[in-house]
């Protein structure tokens, strides 16, 4: 059996399965670990038809939608935002659980 890429691997599980790839953005979120985040959303583009697809959809620039979701990416608001609706997802705010003042 030949193997494959980690990456190519995330994306067949996420097309075959989109709610554990929403499952899994959202507890990275909860995490707060962005860079964890960005390699979901590499392997999500990579799912959702390639990164020039995304690119195209974001209306970036695909160097640059490599260069943001890289291991050393740092992604304005404006840029996640675009690349989120082109995968068809939106950011929300949610509140916090209610901490308990501690005696």
């Amino acid at each position: 059996m030949r193997s494959r890429p980690h990456d190519e691997a995330m994306a067949e599980l996420f097309r075959d399965d989109p709610s554990f790839a929403l499952d899994l953005i959202n507890n990275i979120l909860e995490d707060g670990d962005q860079a964890e985040l960005l390699i979901v959303l590499r392997q999500m583009a990579l799912a959702l038809g390639g990164m020039q697809m995304v690119a195209e959809q974001a209306q970036l620039n695909p160097t640059q939608l490599y260069r943001t979701l890289s291991a050393r990416g740092n992604p304005a608001l404006s840029s996640l935002s675009a690349i989120l609706r082109a995968m068809g997802l939106r950011l929300a705010v949610q509140p916090l659980p209610a901490v308990l003042p501690t005696a």
